[in-house]
């Protein structure tokens, strides 16, 4: 990734992958929070942090936001300044490790070991022998021996001797075998889970034990976990893993922060969530208020954002103000539409992005948004438009609405809006007195 300068170089600069955090000194827009919150001293993502570094045993987290509004982008800022004060913390990526249609509460033990396994090789812990112990009679027979064979082999490869890194890295690749075959070997998945499932607080407590060596081994500073894509999963398949086992997965001595589908917040059985979890939202920048006027700070902040990875000269006038203005503040939509209208620009040969390619990018956007809506929701959607943006009576129809990103959400005063590009498709079917231009 590297700044454009050239319309060619656009789709390279606005990749829909968060920035990774050795790209956070160049990309990175400070100060998007307080547009977000609408308050400049309210930070969900400080708050996670601050709950990272305290002393409490117990400290799970939901993040909770909708897709492409820069949740992974704020969690590996926090993970670089939480390493840069010491300590080791360790996200994982669960739509590569994991098949995010087939997934149970388990499979998350199971990757946390590795994780936890991970941070004790990179911070230099001893894990003891007992440990050690613990996690092969907890695997079963025949693991002892698949253990030694892959602590001399790593031994040999890293010159490490078998009583320090050649017995962690011998153990890790026998989870990387585990963690493959979670996702593909449907048997040997089966078997891995009934073993966490029948003996999950004996699992529990080896996590524990590895957890506290390496905080002895850190100065106190616990180890930290991240799972990120869980909001990601379909309704039903978020409560099988959470609702269900709630009391086990925010049961960890040391942080843990699952993202979570935030339409489920509208769920009855969210309540019971709260009790177990500390939930925090994520909102998106909004760029208007809740009575229809523009806002015009959110609108520079996504324009800085912009920025930070383009040269406005790039575009030209008014075209950058129009994309955001049709997207609503959902920087995923922003950065569909830029590079869409950059493909555009650069097979016309031009220097720059027209609002001819930025109206075609939108025409595209507006028509996979509208597909995913039928005329009986018309009704819902235009009583939104029309004012009632709080006070939702269907939150059944709110959460399908909120998935399919035809309504978006904003915080502070919690309220919703229709899709800017939703709005126009209703003007120009003569359902809207007006829509801003």
């Amino acid at each position: 990734m590297k700044y454009a300068n050239q319309v060619s170089e656009i789709i390279n600069a606005f990749s829909p992958a968060p920035l990774q955090i050795d790209q956070m000194a160049e990309f990175y827009c400070e100060d998007t929070m307080e547009y977000r919150t609408s308050d400049k001293y309210d930070s969900p993502i400080k708050d996670i942090a601050d709950i990272c570094r305290s002393a409490k045993e117990y400290s799970a987290c939901l993040l909770l936001g909708h897709r492409g509004y820069g949740k992974s982008t704020e969690l590996n800022r926090m993970t670089q300044e939480l390493a840069d004060d010491g300590y080791h913390v360790r996200t994982i990526k669960c739509g590569m490790d994991l098949d995010l249609f087939n997934i149970v509460y388990s499979d998350l033990f199971i990757l946390m070991g590795e994780a936890l396994l991970e941070i004790a090789e990179e911070s230099g812990c001893k894990i003891k022998d007992k440990v050690i112990e613990n996690i092969k009679n907890f695997w079963g027979e025949g693991i002892e021996t698949t253990i030694s064979q892959e602590v001399e082999a790593a031994s040999a490869e890293s010159g490490m001797s078998v009583e320090t890194k050649g017995l962690l890295a011998g153990i890790l690749n026998i989870f990387a075998k585990i963690k493959t075959d979670l996702k593909l070997n449907e048997e040997t998945r089966k078997e891995y889970r009934r073993k966490i499932s029948v003996r999950s607080s004996e699992w529990i407590g080896i996590l524990g034990e590895v957890a506290e060596e390496i905080t002895e081994n850190t100065d106190g500073k616990r180890p930290i976990i991240i799972f990120e894509d869980l909001d990601k999963l379909n309704p039903e398949d978020a409560w099988n893993v959470f609702y269900n086992y709630a009391a086990i997965l925010s049961g960890m001595m040391f942080p843990v922060i699952y993202t979570f589908p935030i339409g489920l917040s509208y769920d009855v059985r969210f309540s019971a969530m709260e009790s177990y979890f500390i939930t925090k939202t994520l909102p998106m920048i909004k760029i208007e208020k809740i009575n229809s006027e523009p806002f015009p700070e959110g609108i520079d902040i996504i324009d800085k954002i912009v920025q930070k990875r383009a040269s406005s000269a790039l575009f030209e006038e008014d075209v950058l103000k129009k994309l955001i203005q049709y997207t609503g503040g959902s920087l995923r939509d922003l950065f569909h539409a830029i590079n869409s209208s950059a493909k555009r620009a650069e097979r016309r040969e031009s220097e720059t992005i027209s609002m001819e390619d930025a109206e075609r990018a939108l025409e595209e956007l507006k028509t996979s948004l509208t597909r995913r809506i039928e005329k009986k929701d018309y009704d819902f959607l235009l009583n939104i438009y029309k004012g009632n943006k709080e006070l939702i009576e269907d939150k059944e129809m709110l959460l399908k609405m909120l998935q399919a990103s035809v309504v978006l959400e904003y915080n502070g005063k919690r309220w919703h809006n229709v899709h800017p590009l939703v709005v126009k498709f209703f003007t120009e079917q003569g359902l809207t007195e007006s829509v801003r231009e």
